[in-house]
């Protein structure tokens, strides 16, 4: 038995592990193309434009009338840096000259001279790839990657025991788990399809084949 169906056999109930192997049988037999547990939204699709901050990104922030408040930091997994002062700051989304803009006008109450500097010291995020993968675990990628390529920086699948008709992508949008599963077997056979695009701490499962 595959290592992820033992551990969740000791985890949960006998009765309930069994309809959970059930319901995957069932699934795994269905013969829709690509099954999608909620609809892809669009900016799934498209890559990230990487001229935004994201979570992952380490920022050095300078302050020309206070350089006791230099430092660097890293935009954290809900968006937001902390700052000495004003507190919790959002990030995510933000160029790094419109967080000048921003931060300049949030001190100016508080120093005679608000001027900041934000540079990016290195944009890389996290990706955590699971399941009949070769080498699963953190990802970290430093451009705009799908999800196929990310289960190839983790080992690719593996021969004979990945099912690459069910990948599951996992995305924390809002405060909620956001699923979908992908086909991408099509892209593995050379046929067109399109590109889903990974975000900072999605998590990505390749499942066992069944069959």
């Amino acid at each position: 038995m595959h290592p992820f169906f033992s551990f969740l056999q000791k985890r949960i109930p006998q009765c309930t592990f069994g309809l959970l192997i059930a319901a995957l049988i069932v699934c795994s037999g269905c013969q829709t193309p690509r099954t999608v547990a909620v609809a892809i939204p669009d900016r799934m699709i498209v890559p990230p434009t990487r001229g935004c901050l994201a979570p992952g990104d380490v920022v050095r922030l300078s302050f020309s009338g206070a350089s006791e408040f230099n430092q660097i930091q890293k935009v954290r997994s809900d968006g937001r840096i902390s700052l000495p002062m004003v507190g919790e700051i959002v990030a995510e989304g933000k160029r790094p000259g419109d967080l000048q803009r921003e931060l300049a006008t949030i001190y100016k109450p508080q120093l005679r001279n608000s001027e900041v500097v934000v540079a990016v010291e290195s944009s890389s995020i996290p990706v955590y790839v699971s399941g009949c993968v070769n080498k699963p675990g953190k990802v970290v990628i430093d451009r705009p990657t799908t999800v196929l390529e990310a289960v190839m920086e983790a080992g690719g699948f593996q021969a004979g025991y990945a099912n690459p008709k069910k990948v599951l992508l996992l995305r924390n949008t809002n405060g909620r788990h956001q699923p979908c599963i992908l086909d991408l077997s099509a892209a593995l056979k050379g046929r067109t399809m399109d590109a889903t695009y990974v975000n900072a701490y999605d998590v990505i499962y390749v499942p066992e084949s069944l069959f």
